[in-house]
């Protein structure tokens, strides 16, 4: 087995790195629960990660990354999503190097930052282009999906036994390595597991072993999970399911009907991917799996059919439980739509992929203040030249707030927006208060952007940020039948404790009628409230 000349290296910096690395053995990084979100500890304490992703082969040239480091560092990042190539990694069968992954949890390190695995193993965008050449070449133990018509795709099929055991093989390789450089300091935090799974072309595998197991019985594990959560299922798998007559036994068609090749192939990937997952045997990293979203009234194929969406994460769930996050790849404009599609059903929120720019300065504040995202990641992060740094002002103030936002996750007294002119206002009720919060148009304002998060801080305090919209309070409990704004403070938060600024009353509360956010920045305020007769 190759091993690499940085290990040592890395095994050094651990004991220095984020500074807490001494008690890392008995506290790997992990899920937990915070009333109703889902948290990732690190080092004992809830993490908000604001990450980005890298192309997907910057990854492979150390020296192509070690100018890169820096600069996202500066935008400020805390996390980077870096792909692990299983070409690279296994070169020839049973031989595997790790130079690439110890010398980017050695750059990494260098540069205070903690890192993302992204497994490119089988598949990649749904197809098969990051396997090693001893893979790709010997179709007869590595078969391919065949399509309608016969024509053998660039994807390696679900049925290739030896292709399951192979991945496998490698994929605990790498955590048992992960483990062994990196069990003592923690930079790297979570897996992803393949990428963008799903067969595009077609909407099945018509290959002779799928075609055999198509024509056959739903396997009775499926069908009794759908039997024992019928009452929790996703509400667009279980329209599947109810289409069909709720039938408990049949053919995958007569169980799913015109869905039937989707969940076919959502239940083999699904089985292909947790088993794959259950290489965090080696190292419990928490593992998710993200997904190349449908859009609308496009069919299974045109997009990768049996990926884990929203109408099929159940049945995934059902094929296996090592996977423990589904994820979505967002770049789609109905941004909140997808946000609460994935946050349901006891599947936190862990934003995988999307876009950046303005689009993400704005959509950030939506993913953690409303739906408790875990994680942050626009892609292509290390070309991007976006030279006003939308998204690093937005993550400077989320990460002044971070322990703020990870302290009231999950208890109802959060919420997060994004508001235009065709979605200009929204409500919300925290503390006994209703917040009524649209875009700022007083005094002759234009904003018709605007997006933010508002927090409840204590019974008649509030916390907000970010640009361009206002807040109207009033009563949602017993007592006095009006509400006003006593003061609004701009400020910052200095390790964890406030620090204020201007006092911001008169013309910008406009008389103590509203919480004003200015359209020419990102800004933090605190405003008290108080009830009136």
């Amino acid at each position: 087995m190759i091993r690499s000349v940085l290990a040592c290296s890395v095994c050094l910096l651990g004991a220095s790195f984020l500074g807490n690395a001494q008690s890392a053995n008995e506290d790997i990084p992990h899920l937990a629960k915070h009333g109703t979100a889902t948290q990732l500890i690190v080092n004992g304490k809830p993490f908000l990660m604001l990450g980005a992703e890298v192309h997907n082969s910057s990854g492979s040239s150390l020296d192509y990354m070690r100018t890169v480091w820096p600069r996202l560092a500066a935008i400020p990042l805390n996390t980077v999503f870096v792909p692990v190539y299983w070409e690279l990694l296994e070169p020839k069968q049973g031989q595997f190097d790790f130079s690439l992954v110890d010398g980017l949890i050695h750059q990494a390190r260098r540069n205070h930052l903690h890192i993302v695995f992204l497994w490119f193993g089988s598949w990649k965008n749904g197809l098969s282009s990051y396997p090693p050449l001893w893979v790709k070449k010997d179709a007869e133990r590595f078969p391919r999906v065949i399509e309608k018509g016969g024509k053998e795709a660039e994807i390696l099929s679900t049925f290739g036994k030896n292709t399951l055991e192979a991945d496998k093989t490698a994929f605990a390789a790498l955590m048992r390595h992960i483990r062994e450089v990196d069990g003592q300091a923690h930079t790297v935090l979570m897996m992803q597991v393949e990428n963008e799974v799903g067969v595009l072309g077609d909407s099945r595998d018509r290959s002779p072993a799928a075609d055999q197991a198509f024509s056959g019985a739903v396997p009775a594990k499926l069908l009794n999970y759908i039997q024992q959560h019928k009452n929790s299922l996703f509400p667009q798998f279980k329209k599947i399911w109810d289409a069909s007559g709720d039938k408990t036994s049949g053919t995958w068609s007569e169980v799913f009907g015109s869905n039937a090749d989707e969940v076919f192939m959502a239940w083999h990937y699904g089985r292909y991917v947790n088993q794959v997952a259950a290489g965090k045997a080696q190292y419990a990293l928490p593992m998710y799996a993200n997904t190349w979203l449908h859009g609308p009234n496009v069919a299974p194929g045109k997009f990768p059919s049996g990926g884990p969406e929203p109408e099929v994460i159940d049945v995934w769930r059902a094929a296996g439980n090592a996977i423990d996050i589904y994820a979505p790849d967002i770049y789609a404009r109905n941004f909140e739509d997808w946000c609460d599609w994935f946050n349901q059903e006891g599947n936190p929120l862990f934003m995988a992929e999307t876009a950046g720019g303005a689009r993400g300065q704005a959509n950030v504040f939506y993913a953690v203040g409303k739906d408790n995202a875990i994680s942050f990641s626009p892609f292509g992060i290390d070309s991007w030249r976006d030279k006003d740094n939308l998204l690093g002002k937005s993550y400077s103030v989320l990460m002044q707030l971070a322990p703020l936002i990870l302290k009231h996750q999950g208890d109802g007294t959060m919420t997060g927006f994004v508001l235009d002119t065709d979605h200009p206002s929204v409500t919300a009720t925290m503390n006994g208060y209703k917040l009524d919060i649209s875009l700022d148009r007083i005094f002759g304002g234009k904003a018709k952007h605007g997006y933010g998060l508002v927090i409840a801080t204590g019974p008649n305090e509030f916390v907000g940020a970010g640009s361009g919209f206002r807040v109207k309070f009033s009563p949602a409990s017993a007592g006095p039948p009006n509400a006003g704004v006593g003061y609004i403070e701009e400020g910052s938060y200095a390790n964890g404790a406030w620090v204020p600024g201007r006092r911001l009353n008169g013309d910008e509360s406009d008389q103590g009628q509203y919480w004003r956010f200015s359209n020419q920045g990102t800004e933090v305020e605190r405003a008290v409230v108080y009830r009136y007769r």
